[in-house]
């Protein structure tokens, strides 16, 4: 199965990013889904031909969940933003659920958004993990580690440099104001509802 490139240029316009910032951002994205299509094609090709012991099936096995991880975390991330913000309600289930775990929402936030502006690079990602129906902040330093297995990313933000130096240079507190006025809390609630 060949994965497809979404398209989000329902996003352009999106107060805080501009036109320029988005279709950059997409670019990378897509790359990111032709370069997983292409590397599944290597490997099968690679299986089909008994090539399973080869320094080169390793790697590219390795390799693997960086592209998959790349493509479907910016696609998390494209699909929890609008040009319509729209709040958290507080009927939600999400937002009692995030009340009961951090206290209020305003204590989430905090935490989320300090995490976003530690040094380095990477995501941050509201976790819910449905065994221990519990919430996390996660710190996500590249696509394929730290990931929490079992656990269903709700909220995406993406602290890669790409994401925000073209409008706001090395500002990613400015960066991450103008991300969290374009949350769709619809869609994130959504995803929380359907766990």
């Amino acid at each position: 199965m060949v994965y497809e490139i979404k398209t989000f240029d329902n996003l352009i316009g999106i107060k805080g990013f501009s036109e320029r910032l988005l279709k950059n951002h997409f670019t990378l994205y897509q790359g990111y889904v032709a370069n997983f299509n292409k590397l599944n094609d290597t490997l099968v090709k690679m299986e089909k031909e008994g090539n399973f012991s080869s320094p080169e099936f390793a790697e590219l096995n390795r390799r693997f969940a960086w592209e998959f991880n790349g493509m479907r975390l910016h696609e998390l991330y494209f699909e929890n933003m609008t040009k319509n913000f729209n709040d958290l309600s507080k009927n939600s289930e999400l937002f009692k659920a995030i009340a009961k775990e951090w206290g209020s929402l305003e204590n989430w936030k905090n935490d989320f958004i300090s995490m976003g502006k530690m040094r380095g690079i990477g995501w941050i990602i509201l976790y819910y993990d449905p065994d221990g129906k519990r919430l996390f902040n996660v710190w996500i330093n590249e696509h394929d580690t730290g990931h929490f297995a079992g656990g269903i990313p709700l909220l995406v933000m993406d602290v890669f440099e790409h994401a925000y130096i073209i409008d706001y240079e090395l500002k990613r507190a400015d960066y991450i104001d103008s991300f969290f006025k374009a949350i769709d809390w619809n869609a994130v609630s959504k995803r929380f509802e359907n766990t």
